[in-house]
């Protein structure tokens, strides 16, 4: 399951050993080197293994992970969602407003707060959608567009200043903890396990994949094609509304200029992951450990006291790695 909607064995025509040790590192080396990552961090510092750190790892990951599942939907389907990082913004900033008495006055119940947050984040998803579906317009420019959009709201609506004063309610949506187990955490757990069931238990799930392999065969199959692609776009929205209001939660203030650059890191773990960006093939887990891995080295990066500018060359030079690794594979 972590490559492909195929679930294949190895090609016949692997036959020697050189090659057949080239198609496992081809399907298989992101998880060798997530592997190797962390062994190598683990004895490059001793405050790498331990369980708080773990903890703030996966935490930290989180809001990632989420964008990262909601583009994996997308690129499945042959688009892209350079908006994420500004939709994430707005929906964090609305679900501050009504859980702050800094705009509106009287705070609002949190988790309504954190529906008109998910609601503003379905709402852009779906003009995208409607762009990109209706009327057939490149998804690349029309979230372009968006990304400029949305970050052009999220200034208007907060005066471009934080939203501060956040009930204590609201924020255990981002620093609460259950069994221990980071809050954040377990969202993600949940949003994976539904979004895996939707992807691969469900007709929805193979249409995506029929749409991304060949939106053409799939609407005289008798796909709605249009239809897919719009909810795609909904989907990511949501979720990065929804990673919105978890970091949101986790600085205690509404953040007009959050997530900007995040499109970036969501588009490299589903790369790297092994998603192919012409769509129809890839895997959640692949997403998964993919937005892992970029967390691993942000924080082994950090740990070891290396400056933030070599992470964005290191994970500018792990996608265009991956990039080239998806070219090879096409190639067999």
């Amino acid at each position: 399951m972590f490559n492909s909607i195929k679930q294949e064995a190895m090609p016949d025509h692997i036959g020697s050993r050189r090659q057949r040790i080239g198609y496992i590192l081809a399907e298989y080396g992101i998880i060798l080197a997530f592997i190797a990552l962390v062994i190598a961090l683990s004895f490059a510092s001793p405050y790498f293994l331990r369980m708080k750190n773990i903890l703030n790892v996966l935490r930290q990951t989180s809001v990632n992970a989420l964008l990262a599942i909601g583009m994996t939907f997308v690129i499945l389907t042959g688009g892209i969602d350079l908006s994420v990082g500004s939709v994430l913004a707005f929906g964090g900033v609305v679900a501050a407003s009504l859980a702050s008495d800094a705009l509106f006055g009287p705070i609002v119940n949190p988790f309504l707060a954190a529906g008109a947050g998910l609601l503003g984040g379905l709402i852009l998803g779906s003009v995208n959608g409607v762009f990109v579906a209706k009327w057939r317009m490149p998804a690349f420019v029309v979230t372009l567009g968006m990304l400029s959009m949305a970050r052009g709201f999220t200034f208007i609506y907060t005066d471009g200043m934080p939203v501060p004063r956040i009930d204590e309610r609201f924020l255990v949506f981002g620093q609460g903890r259950f069994l221990g187990i980071p809050l954040p955490v377990i969202i993600l757990a949940v949003v994976f396990s539904l979004s895996w069931v939707i992807l691969y238990k469900t007709r929805y799930g193979r249409y995506i994949y029929a749409v991304g392999g060949n939106e053409k065969s799939a609407k005289i199959s008798g796909v709605n094609t249009r239809f897919i692609v719009f909810t795609v776009y909904v989907i990511s929205g949501l979720l990065s509304a929804l990673g919105g209001i978890i970091l949101t939660a986790r600085t205690t203030a509404g953040l007009p200029q959050a997530g900007q650059a995040y499109e970036l890191d969501a588009i490299a773990a589903v790369v790297i992951g092994g998603t192919s960006l012409s769509g129809g093939q890839g895997a959640l887990s692949g997403t998964l450990i993919g937005a892992l891995l970029i967390g691993v080295i942000n924080n082994g990066l950090d740990l070891l006291g290396v400056s933030s500018y070599f992470q964005q060359v290191i994970k500018g030079a792990i996608i265009i790695g991956a990039v080239l690794l998806d070219s090879f594979r096409k190639r067999d």
